[in-house]
């Protein structure tokens, strides 16, 4: 537009410059000794434009040749410019992107190049971000480190080094370094939203509930926070204050600093009723709770209203039957009254309450306290009932019900084959070869004598396994032993003596053998393969 502007201006002052001369015809008389110039006014005019056109072009171009160097030295550090942007621009998407290794090697290459002091602070920044996301916690604190020392004395680069490090110290989970790097903004006066955020962060990781509190007021004041978020920490932190507070005067203090909307919520409202409850202040908890409950409708806030003292039954009573109109099938409301109607020993309202209670959720508080009721009425099986139901669901397993009346019977082992009788020390008849065959005993042992363990031939236990094992080796008929056992053996039959039972089933003859019976007659006489007892004679 103003190019068109122009161009017509200019084109006005031709035509009224032709106009003019046209109507005004001269001649122009220019005296330089020893010359002499005359000339018309319209080619005096026309020569007058064309120098002043070229006296400007002339001066145009002496100041676009004198400005030749600066126009090379901004022509580099735009395309160093554009080369940092490039980088930076590709770091960041990899940073975003959560390839931090590429992202790290872009930034640190953008540190080393750049010579803009803003751009140096914000690649060192990024870069130690990439190096925390990789977990190279040395490489982020060398950057972090870099990052102040071009920051130098900016106020603003050296809050945003300060914030980017308390954030990056906070997720490391270090809220003790990140505070202390937040203190010199905390002392300026430095109060952006973000560092206000990073130090409720910091102070809730290390339990202050005093500058919770307060922090989380002044960001929902602000609008900064959600406002769920920030009532759900002014609740547990204004709670942990009353709960920590040690004499009267302190937590009464804390209780009339805070608001009414904090008054009521739950956590808040449940410390401070239980305060008033210490205090000997019934009446107050209550109007607490009953404030708190009006507001919301929580579990814990109906238990705790429900213990009390007997004389705060009948008030506290009336007033939960009330609740109980808009809320007939509230299980929690249910314990609740059972509890009350407990406390001020109303067993058949209790009951009523209880199990309708248990009816509509299984609780193990519900069939405790219908178990003390059952017991406090002398109703030992119902209580027992409700103990093992209240256990059950405790653990979450379904508890069997064991019988007291009835018992496996004894399992029979006539037939085992290795059955070892403990009354006589001799296998049983299963096992015994057939037929009795003589045995030789020792001098007759005393009754007070204990009986003895009995041990089998390992030679015959060997082979009775072996049969047991392999069908097909078994013999039908007793093998006879033909040679002397080992002498390790005859000395162990030799000094064991033989169980008293067993000397009863002995034949009378064989008690009157002679002491010098022979050992090769014995081992011809009996079979390999019977275990009835006995030994060598005591002739060795």
């Amino acid at each position: 537009m103003r190019a068109w502007f122009w161009t017509l201006l200019l084109a006005v002052i031709a035509v009224a410059v032709a106009v003019v001369l046209r109507a005004h015809p001269g001649n122009v008389l220019i005296l330089v000794w020893p010359y002499r110039i005359e000339m018309s006014l319209t080619l005096t005019v026309l020569l007058l434009i064309g120098l002043f056109l070229a006296i400007y072009i002339g001066l145009r171009l002496l100041a676009w040749l004198l400005a030749i160097p600066e126009r090379v030295r901004a022509w580099r550090g735009r395309r160093a410019q554009a080369r940092d942007h490039e980088l930076l621009e590709r770091g960041w998407i990899g940073l975003l992107e959560g390839r931090y290794a590429h992202a790290e090697k872009d930034l640190t290459k953008l540190l080393e190049q750049t010579r803009a002091r803003n751009r140096r602070v914000l690649a060192a920044l990024s870069a130690a971000r990439a190096a925390q996301g990789l977990g190279e916690f040395v490489r982020r604190d060398v950057m972090l480190d870099r990052a102040r020392e071009h920051a130098g004395t900016d106020p603003g680069l050296i809050e945003a080094v300060a914030t980017v490090s308390a954030d990056m110290l906070l997720e490391q989970g270090r809220p003790q370094q990140a505070l202390q790097v937040l203190e010199p903004l905390q002392d300026g006066g430095a109060r952006h939203l973000h560092t206000s955020r990073l130090l409720l962060r910091a102070e809730r990781a290390l339990n202050h509930h005093d500058r919770v509190f307060t922090l989380a007021r002044g960001l929902l004041r602000r609008g900064a926070m959600d406002k769920h978020e920030a009532l759900a920490m002014i609740d547990t932190a204004g709670a942990a204050r009353l709960r920590a507070a040690t004499g009267a005067g302190d937590w009464r203090a804390i209780w009339k600093d805070m608001k009414t909307d904090e008054r009521v919520l739950p956590e808040i409202a449940l410390a401070a009723s239980a305060a008033f409850e210490a205090a000997g202040e019934g009446d107050e908890a209550a109007r607490i709770l009953d404030a708190a409950i009006a507001r919301q409708f929580d579990p814990r806030l109906v238990a705790a209203y429900a213990r009390c003292d007997a004389a705060q039954v009948p008030r506290r009573l009336e007033r939960a039957e009330s609740w109980l109109q808009q809320r007939p099938t509230d299980p929690d409301l249910l314990t609740a009254l059972g509890t009350l109607c407990l406390v001020g020993q109303l067993w058949g309202q209790a009951e009523r309450y209880l199990l309708r209670s248990v009816s509509r959720r299984a609780d193990p508080g519900s069939h405790a306290l219908l178990g003390s009721l059952y017991d406090r009425l002398d109703r030992p099986t119902d209580a027992a009932r409700h103990w093992r139901q209240a256990t059950a669901v405790a653990m979450g397993v379904a508890l069997p019900v064991l019988a007291v009346d009835e018992a496996l019977p004894a399992a029979d082992t006539h037939a085992d084959p290795r059955h070892l009788d403990a009354e006589s020390g001799f296998l049983s008849e299963a096992s015994e070869a057939p037929g009795p065959a003589p045995a030789t005993v020792h001098d007759p042992v005393p009754d007070f004598a204990p009986a003895a363990d009995y041990v089998l031939d390992p030679d015959a236990r060997s082979l009775t396994e072996q049969g047991l094992a392999d069908p097909t080796i078994m013999s039908p008929e007793p093998v006879i032993a033909d040679a002397e056992p080992p002498a390790e053996l005859d000395d162990y039959f030799d000094s064991a003596p033989l169980p008293v039972a067993g000397l009863d089933d002995v034949p009378p003859e064989t008690r009157e053998a002679p002491a010098g019976a022979s050992r090769s007659d014995d081992a011809h006489d009996k079979p390999h393969g019977d275990k009835t007892g006995g030994g060598r004679s005591g002739g060795a």
